[in-house]
């Protein structure tokens, strides 16, 4: 038959129930927090990861940004200064070839240069027009030098082609226009030809024929241009 507890050994009882739910319950939370810590130590070491992969992004970014940004300025004024240089340059060449315009003028001073120059300029639009009638222009204070020029060249045609004849005529009617420095137009197949050979147009002709030699010799030759004009 069993005997009743006392009170003393329910007491004893208790106590130990309760020590090792006590412990139970810590060594539990001992768990749960050691879990907790794992838990965090991972969420930490993975936000840690993320806010340094978003500050490497942004860094490389602005880096990239910057970088961007100092081959654009680079670029302009690399781009800024090239123009600067070849205006420059253009305002060199302009002003060389204002200054030749500049003296067109003297080259009809003296009257039996002018007139051999006249005679050549004639030819050269005889021959062009392969024409026996030839109307000729000038300016109206050259008349008396191209009459003369005329004849000469009327000769020299005659001779190079065989006896051809060739009729020239003084268009007086139609002279060259103020400004014009010289020369003579050689006008054919009833006006509707006009050979330009005034000293102006020639020097036009010479701007446009000799600027890449010009060019060169003024600023040497440049490495970078892949046709020469």
């Amino acid at each position: 038959m069993a005997h009743a507890m006392s009170d003393d050994q329910v007491a004893g009882e208790l106590k130990k129930m309760t020590a090792f739910i006590r412990q139970e319950a810590l060594e539990k939370a001992k768990e749960i927090q050691i879990k907790a810590d794992e838990e965090f130590a991972i969420e930490k070491s993975k936000l840690v990861r993320q806010e340094t992969s978003s500050i490497d992004s942004q860094y490389e970014k602005k880096f990239k940004q910057a970088g961007m940004s100092q081959q654009i300025t680079r670029s302009t004024l690399a781009n800024k200064t090239r123009i600067k240089v070849l205006s420059a340059r253009q305002e060199l060449l302009d002003d060389l070839f204002e200054k030749a315009r500049g003296k067109l003028v003297s080259y009809t001073k003296d009257k039996a240069k002018y007139q051999e120059m006249c005679k050549g300029l004639i030819l050269e639009g005889l021959y062009a027009l392969n024409e026996d009638k030839v109307a000729v222009r000038a300016r109206k204070e050259d008349y008396d030098v191209v009459k003369k020029a005329m004849g000469g060249a009327k000769e020299e045609y005659k001779k190079a082609l065989n006896g051809r004849e060739v009729h020239l005529e003084l268009d007086e009617k139609n002279p060259q226009p103020e400004g014009c420095s010289g020369g003579v137009s050689i006008v054919g197949t009833g006006g509707k030809i006009d050979i330009n050979n005034t000293l102006d147009e020639r020097l036009k002709l010479l701007e446009t024929d000799a600027l890449p030699m010009v060019r060169v010799s003024l600023f040497g030759k440049n490495e970078n241009r892949r046709f020469q004009d």
